[in-house]
């Protein structure tokens, strides 16, 4: 989650908030753009997600910070991917999992769509949507996650945006299981459901 605007010297910092690394304060680029997405969000999020995150495979499609992939993994989920195209993050990002002692990881240093179109990996269980705000990025992204088959027959989709966005499109097997809006963001949980 990464907006092309230029980039600031020095860093940020996330705190993973719940699992075995809960208290752990990792740095993150100061990036115009760059929005962890927020404590008491990833708390209400991880909470809904709280049945099911426990080895999990899981998709962090626009990683940025990693705030929500990396909560996922310290929550017990079996991997994660982070998917980063800008490549001062994904730097980070790989700084950040060295502190974490984890090879449960994988950072991927690339565009989402594009990796997405072209990536044989096995299909994820809970994915998570955070693209830049602004950019009309999630509906490619639902998109390509259906036509190239990176879905669990159930599987549990995240999807966060700006509160004034309409809801996204999404395919007819993918049902809102939970939403709530934060400040200016409007998060949501989807279940999808094989096919009929």
């Amino acid at each position: 989650m990464i907006s092309n605007n230029k980039k600031n010297n020095g860093a940020g910092k996330i705190r993973i908030i719940g699992g075995r690394w809960r208290g752990s304060i990792l740095l993150v680029p100061k990036i115009p753009g760059l929005r962890p997405t927020p404590n008491r969000v990833r708390e209400t999020l991880f909470n809904w997600l709280a049945p099911v995150i426990r080895g999990a495979h899981c998709l962090d499609c626009f990683s940025g910070s990693g705030a929500l992939g990396l909560e996922a993994l310290s929550r017990y989920a079996a991997s994660i991917t982070l998917i980063e195209q800008d490549k001062l993050i994904s730097k980070q990002l790989f700084k950040n999992l060295q502190v974490l002692q984890t090879k449960q990881a994988h950072v991927i240093t690339t565009d989402t769509h594009f990796w997405l179109a072209h990536s044989s990996y096995a299909k994820f269980d809970i994915v998570f949507i955070d693209p830049p705000f602004h950019q009309g990025m999630i509906s490619k992204t639902v998109y390509f996650l259906e036509y190239y088959q990176h879905l669990a027959q159930k599987s549990w989709i995240y999807i966060e945006t700006e509160k004034e966005s309409p809801y996204p499109a999404v395919p007819r097997n993918w049902n809102i299981y939970k939403e709530k809006v934060a400040g200016k963001v409007a998060y949501r949980l989807y279940l999808r459901n094989s096919p009929t």
